[in-house]
C-alpha cells in the first residue's frame, strides 16, 4: 500500500481532515474568546458552557419544536448571544475595573452552574442530532472518503472567522470597537454609545460559541460536558496565538488542529524513529520527545507546543506585550 513515512495515504488524509475539522472548532471558539478578552478584558471561562448551550438549543428545537438545522444555525446563536448580553449587563459590567481574576472566577462559577443544570435535566449520556438531508453522504475521492457535512463545517467556520476578522480590522465599526477599548471616554464624547457597544460585542463573542455548538451537534453527541471537555484546549490555542489577537486565534486554531491530526496519524513519531533510532545515544535522548508526539499522546501535543511558545515568546505568536 502506498504511504508516506510509514503512514498510508488514506490514513494520513483522514487524520488531516479530522485535524482540519477540530482546527475549525478551535478557531471559531478561540476567536470568540479573543474578541471578549481583547476588547472587553474579560477571561470568559463560560465559553464552553455557551458552546454547549448552542448545541442543546438546536437539539431541543429539533426534538420538541420541529426546528430545522438551518433555522437552528440562526436562532441558537441569537438566543445564546442574548443570554450573554443579559449576563454582561447584570454581572460582568461590575467587574471591568477589577483584576482579570474576578471575571475568570465569576464566569467559571457560571459555567459550573449552567453545566450542572443541564446535567440535572438531560443526564450525561448524550443526545444524537442527525445530519441535515442536504449535507448527508459524501464524495469518494479515490484516496479517501470526503463527508459533505465536515466540508460544510470547515467552510462555514472559515467564512465566519475571516469575515469577523475583516470587520474588526478593516471597517469603521471595527475601528470604533478598538478605540472603545483604548479610550472609551473620548469615544463617548463623539456620541458613540460605548456601554451598548460593549454589550453587543460580548453578545457576539458568545453567539460565536453557540454557532460552533450547532455546527458540532451532528458530529458529536450533544451532552452537558461537551464544552468543558474542549475549553481547556481552546484556552491553550488562545495563549499560543496571543491573548486578544483576532488573527492569531484563527491561524493558530487551524494550524494546531492540523498538527494534532498529523501527530495522530503517527507520521512525526515515524520520522523521529527513522532519523534517530539507528544512533544509540541520540535515539535514547529523543525517546521522550517521540513519546510526546506519538499518536496515543496526540491530546497533549497542543499543550507541549503551548509550553514551548511560552518559553520562547510569552505574549504568544501574534500577541503584543502589554
Amino acid at each position: 500500500m502506498t504511504g508516506i513515512f510509514g503512514v498510508s495515504i488514506q490514513g494520513l488524509f483522514g487524520q488531516l481532515l479530522v485535524g482540519l475539522l477540530n482546527g475549525s472548532f478551535y478557531a471559531i471558539l478561540s476567536l470568540g474568546l479573543a474578541i471578549i478578552f481583547g476588547l472587553l478584558n474579560i477571561i470568559n471561562f463560560a465559553h464552553g458552557a455557551q458552546y454547549m448551550m448552542g448545541a442543546f438549543l438546536a437539539w431541543i428545537g429539533m426534538t420538541y419544536l420541529g426546528v430545522s438545522y438551518w433555522w437552528a444555525l440562526l436562532l441558537s446563536p441569537l438566543l445564546v448571544g442574548a443570554f450573554g448580553m443579559l449576563l454582561e449587563r447584570g454581572m460582568l459590567k461590575r467587574l471591568y475595573k477589577l483584576d482579570h481574576l474576578y471575571g475568570l472566577l465569576l464566569t467559571f462559577g457560571l459555567a459550573l452552574i449552567v453545566e450542572g443544570l443541564f446535567r440535572y435535566r438531560f443526564g450525561i449520556s448524550g443526545e444524537s442530532y442527525p445530519v441535515t438531508e442536504l449535507l448527508e453522504g459524501g464524495e469518494n475521492l479515490g484516496f479517501m472518503f470526503l463527508p459533505k457535512y465536515r466540508v460544510w463545517v470547515v467552510v462555514a467556520s472559515l467564512v465566519v472567522c475571516f469575515g469577523t476578522w475583516y470587520v474588526i480590522e478593516r471597517t469603521k465599526l471595527g475601528s470604533y470597537l478598538r478605540a472603545g477599548t483604548e479610550n472609551p471616554e473620548l469615544l463617548q464624547a463623539f456620541g458613540i454609545n460605548v456601554p451598548l457597544m460593549i454589550t453587543l460585542t460580548y453578545g457576539y463573542g458568545v453567539a460565536l460559541a453557540a454557532f460552533a455548538g450547532v455546527l458540532a451537534a451532528p458530529i458529536f453527541n450533544v451532552n452537558p460536558v461537551m464544552g468543558s471537555n474542549l475549553i481547556i484546549t481552546v484556552f491553550a490555542v488562545v495563549v499560543v496565538g496571543g491573548m486578544g489577537s483576532i488573527l492569531g486565534s484563527i491561524v493558530t486554531g487551524i494550524g494546531l488542529g492540523l498538527i494534532e491530526g498529523i501527530v495522530k496519524s503517527g507520521m512525526i513519531a515515524n520520522l523521529l524513529s527513522a532519523a534517530f533510532d539507528s544512533v544509540p545515544v541520540a535515539g535514547s535522548i529523543v525517546y521522550p520527545i517521540k513519546l510526546l508526539f506519538s499518536p496515543e499522546a496526540s491530546a497533549v501535543t497542543i499543550f507541549v507546543i503551548m509550553a514551548i511558545v511560552l518559553l520562547v515568546r510569552p505574549a504568544g505568536l501574534f500577541g503584543r506585550e502589554r
